[in-house]
């Protein structure tokens, strides 16, 4: 059957399989030569496509809940959705949250995802005590921080390659209340943006939307967004009745993919001046639940179809705090060649030692641009400038990369690739993109 995953491209026609039991899956590593584990097919690109694709849906359990610690274990097909329906109502959230909520806890130690918070708490394996892992033979282990520590640390943010990741154990943060004191701020232009950044750095959460095609002075206008947990004490009455409320289904769908010529310059111009414009004063203030904060998108089921039936690709780097000359390069081509994009989301990542995740300190600029003619050589004009400046692509965003790229701006790929072929020396798991950026060769 023809597979995909969010972004519609690429296409992989694969054999995909399911199990119950571990019994179940070990067969069908030893019945099969190339093979990746998927979750719930939220990745923009093709890590988790194989010639066979092991769907983690039904391995969703929860295992155990400490409701005193905040240590949570389960299977590693348990969405991020369903944990959060388990242990908000007790007083506990997520430590590191993408933008979905509909990924699976394997996913996120593979993709080793990071939130709005990585310049406070890091990304989700800082917060990970123990993974289960079976192996390329069969075998089922055990890794964490300080037990096969290399195993560890190439499966977080090794993207499936290790082996299938079948539990996981972590923990979790303490809060008062589902919901998100949050206050906005309006950025006249990009310079004022990284000021902003600055001045409210210590503010846990942070997040910047940016108009990527004004010009001119008001280049790079934006809105911060920053949030802290809402305490007790903060909420009005008619919220602290229930203040742990837990988020609801998604209420709205595109039920079908929308023609190429929806997504255009003057769409994505009269957008981003609604979205600037909806905010009248300078600063605004105000109690949000989690959900919109969080998971804005997610209120729209199968909010991907918005782009067609080519798809899109999400092109997410990070560059260094000093470069922040590479990041006014780099949106201006955007800008001047007309590239827009709804969801241009600006971050900026702490400290971070790891062999393969994406992560490093800096700014981290991600952006969804529709598939049409001259983006993919667009998108390789804008990679040399990321690695100009010492920079980096997040693997799971990735559709396009090439090789050589990947092999020089992640310091540690080599060591990476060995521990890799330690642990599966048969090359069993395998994805298209593992043989696109050469990891194996």
């Amino acid at each position: 059957m023809d597979v995909t995953n969010w972004n519609n491209y690429p296409v992989k026609n694969a054999e995909v399989v399911f199990f119950d039991t571990k019994g179940e899956l070990r067969k069908l590593i030893d019945t099969n030569e190339h093979l990746i584990a998927r979750g719930l097919g939220r990745c923009y690109g093709d890590a988790s496509l194989s010639d066979t694709i092991i769907e983690m849906g039904k391995y969703e359990k929860a295992l155990h809940f400490d409701r005193e610690s905040g240590v949570f274990e389960c299977q590693a097909g348990l969405s991020l959705d369903d944990i959060l329906k388990i242990t908000v109502p007790h007083g506990w959230f997520l430590p590191v949250t993408p933008g979905t909520k509909f990924i699976t806890a394997g996913g996120a130690v593979a993709s080793d995802i990071h939130g709005k918070n990585h310049h406070v708490d890091g990304s989700f394996s800082n917060h990970v005590l123990k993974l289960d892992i079976m192996l390329a033979d069969g075998t089922i282990t055990s890794c964490g921080p300080e037990e096969k520590a290399d195993l560890f640390r190439a499966t977080c943010g090794g993207m499936g390659l290790t082996g299938i990741i079948l539990g996981v154990r972590f923990r979790l943060k303490k809060i008062e209340t589902s919901y998100i004191t949050q206050r906005q701020v309006k950025a006249s232009n990009l310079d004022e943006l990284l000021g902003y950044f600055e001045e409210y750095k210590h503010y846990t959460y942070s997040v910047a939307w940016i108009d990527c095609l004004k010009k001119g002075k008001h280049f790079g206008r934006s809105i911060l967004m920053l949030g802290e947990h809402s305490r007790n004490e903060e909420l009005p009455d008619k919220l602290a009745a229930d203040p742990l409320v837990v988020h609801g289904d998604p209420k709205l769908t595109v039920p079908f993919n929308l023609p190429a010529f929806v997504l255009n310059k003057f769409s994505v111009k009269s957008f981003n001046a609604l979205y600037y414009g909806k905010n009248l004063k300078k600063i605004q203030q105000g109690i949000v639940h989690y959900d919109p904060y969080f998971y804005p998108l997610d209120f729209v089921h199968s909010w991907n179809r918005m782009y067609g039936k080519k798809g899109f690709v999400q092109y997410q780097f990070v560059l260094p705090l000093s470069a922040t000359d590479g990041l006014v390069r780099i949106m201006r081509r955007i800008s001047e060649k007309n590239m827009g994009s709804f969801l241009t989301v600006l971050k900026v990542f702490g400290p971070q030692q790891s062999l393969i995740s994406f992560p490093m300190e800096g700014y981290t600029l991600a952006m969804d641009f529709a598939i049409e003619d001259g983006l993919f050589e667009f998108l390789d004009e804008l990679d040399q400038i990321v690695e100009e400046y010492g920079g980096r692509l997040y693997l799971t965003k990735d559709a396009r990369m090439n090789a050589r790229f990947f092999h020089d701006s992640y310091p540690h790929f080599r060591e990476f690739a060995e521990i890799v072929r330690k642990y599966d020396p048969q090359e069993k798991f395998s994805s298209l993109m593992s043989k696109r950026l050469e990891i194996r060769g």
